[in-house]
């Protein structure tokens, strides 16, 4: 919304941070596109019930189809007088229940959701099972396979530093530069989603305990399909097709054709923007 193009708009006087969780199985990805629905449409279209104003949200990340976020941000330029903590129950009023508001604050009015980013942390999600589980289908890739973890991480930590990670972006080149800085990458397997595992006073009552494997990938930014196309090269040296050291050959070689598939974005989380800390003396779990 160009403010400066009507002039019976006053200009925006306060600036409103949002954190924002969503299931994003449902929409075409976060950034507003033509007949199809997306997280930032209908968000806008909330704050637009509760004020009154044609708002334009400034994202951390534009997540893709599919993809979901537990740690959105976004900021907003309004002139509304709600007190800035009630912008969150305002706007969760006028959204579906898969798109939630978890805080809003107000921010210096040069705060920019995206550019004043330093660090995002994605999480990508596999359950590794032949049996399938319906629950989960929405929220990770099942690969039946059987994967070695410690394989993957051992291959994940040839791309911390600062690199050119053009052979991990779909139809390069799509930003100025693809130079970016991976300050953690890690690749873990756990054995249960404790959220529904059956169990009495922490006893299972089922022996089907899951295995599920996760990469988080803190970087100060990520190319299109980035991640996903990292874990799909990672899926390569787990299954045993390809050895740890590809990733690495793959990262050198500055070719998208030399990277794995990229992996469904189901799997994939948004799950933190940092803004402030650097993460030098922050353990990652």
């Amino acid at each position: 919304m160009n403010f400066f193009l009507n002039p019976e708009i006053p200009m925006p006087t306060r600036n409103i941070k949002l954190t924002i969780s969503y299931d994003g199985g449902s929409y075409h990805g976060w950034q507003v596109q033509p007949d199809r629905i997306t997280v930032q449409e209908v968000i806008e279209n909330a704050i637009l019930q509760i004020t009154g104003e044609p708002s334009r949200l400034a994202s951390a990340g534009r997540t893709d189809t599919g993809v979901h976020a537990i740690g959105q941000v976004a900021s907003l330029k309004t002139n509304s007088t709600i007190p800035a903590e009630r912008f969150r129950p305002a706007i969760q009023s006028q959204l579906p229940d898969d798109v939630v508001i978890r805080d809003s604050c107000e921010v210096p009015d040069d705060f920019h959701a995206g550019y004043a980013a330093r660090w995002k942390l994605y999480r990508y999600l596999i359950l590794n099972s032949e049996i399938p589980h319906p629950h989960l289908n929405r929220f990770t890739t099942r690969i039946a396979a059987k994967l070695d973890a410690t394989k993957m991480n051992q291959a994940a930590q040839s791309l911390v530093g600062e690199h050119d990670f053009r052979s991990f972006e779909s139809h390069y080149p799509n930003k100025a530069t693809s130079v970016r800085h991976v300050k953690y990458c890690s690749v873990q397997q756990g054995t249960s989603w404790s959220a529904w595992q059956p169990s009495i006073e922490g006893n299972p009552i089922l022996d089907n305990n899951l295995s599920i494997i996760s990469l988080d990938i803190v970087a100060n930014g990520f190319l299109y399909n980035m991640v996903r196309a990292i874990t799909g090269t990672l899926l390569k040296i787990g299954s045993g097709d390809w050895p740890v050291d590809a990733a690495k050959r793959v990262l050198e070689a500055m070719d998208r054709k030399q990277a794995g598939p990229t992996a469904p974005p189901q799997g994939l989380y948004l799950m933190h923007v940092e803004y402030e800390r650097d993460f030098d003396t922050v353990e990652f779990l």
